[in-house]
């Protein structure tokens, strides 16, 4: 009797491959467009052409910009005006603290946030100022001087003060670029922080209450709830996720989300972030995944072995 398990095996693999790399990929084309990646150039924003002067850059931030009238920048020891939920209820989410600004936020697109921030962050059919539709962040017209040349000062500034990119965290990566509007349940990071441990279940509630405060206001300045992100990147992907933060227009036209304006060392880290609070044991299943192969490889091989003394004198 001729073996035909190995051609009936053969024929099992390749109609399963055939069948994943055929249909899978084609029902995703259908379902999702794909858009190719700019590498985080932002090619539609000017370069900043001029030398930044810190020290003059921390006197605007401070002072004629009013940057900290709005913004925390605990790094200085300079606290937010109001906290989240009210300054939520004000601008419509929470202004971002800028003490590692200079490092989560390419510099182009910090220079054009400060000067026009409708057009930096690409939300200008949201925020048309000739119909009187401002947006929340008042522009920077100049302090008197060279207006270039002070916002290369406000930028050189925020950049000094920031921590470097090999100290900048996935979670503080995704915490300032992502968090003051997306949730992240599985990681209990709301958009007003990481949920603590109460004592006593009347402050987990009270927590609750601020964070449903604060999400009404959101759902009021963005138009619906941004989503919670714990599963975005097993549901959505990688590149998909990537491509939305650099341009959200290329992916969905019209859309209330800004663009964020991260470095592609900062995207990274998020991506970082989002994979570990998707599948919090993919390290260690990585790992235990080369152990069972192994085992596996061992096993099959001992079992056609096994086999075949079994049944030599029927093959």
């Amino acid at each position: 009797m001729k073996n035909k398990e190995p051609l009936i095996l053969v024929v099992v693999v390749a109609f399963t491959l055939l069948t994943y790399w055929l249909v899978e990929p084609f029902a995703h084309s259908q379902m999702h467009k794909h858009v190719e990646g700019e590498n985080f150039a932002y090619a539609d924003l000017s370069p900043i052409s001029k030398t930044g002067n810190a020290q003059n850059g921390k006197v605007l931030v401070t002072g004629a910009a009013g940057c900290t009238g709005c913004h925390s920048i605990n790094k200085e020891s300079m606290p937010a005006a109001m906290d989240a939920v009210t300054a939520a209820g004000s601008y419509g989410v929470n202004p971002p603290d800028l003490s590692n600004a200079g490092v989560v936020y390419d510099a182009k697109f910090l220079a054009d946030l400060i000067k026009n921030p409708a057009h930096a962050l690409k939300v200008e059919h949201k925020f048309d100022a000739a119909k009187g539709q401002m947006h929340p962040m008042v522009p920077f017209y100049g302090a008197g001087g060279d207006i270039d040349q002070e916002i290369a000062d406000m930028v050189t500034y925020l950049q000094s003060i920031a921590v470097s990119k090999e100290e900048l965290t996935p979670t503080m990566a995704y915490e300032n670029a992502c968090g003051r509007c997306h949730a992240v349940s599985y990681e209990k990071w709301t958009q007003i922080g990481t949920k603590p441990e109460f004592k006593f279940e009347k402050e987990s509630l009270a927590f609750d209450i601020k964070v449903l405060e604060y999400q009404e206001s959101l759902t009021k300045y963005m138009g619906k709830l941004p989503p919670d992100l714990s599963m975005y990147i097993r549901s959505r992907g990688e590149h998909f996720i990537s491509t939305f933060v650099e341009n959200p227009q290329n992916q969905l036209a019209g859309t209330a989300m800004p663009r964020v304006g991260v470095t592609a060392d900062t995207a990274e880290k998020v991506i970082e972030y989002l994979a570990d609070a998707g599948d919090t044991k993919r390290h260690e299943r990585a790992s235990v995944g080369k152990n069972v192969m192994i085992f596996a490889i061992i096993f099959a091989i001992f079992a056609l072995l096994w086999k075949k003394q079994v049944w030599r004198e029927l093959h």
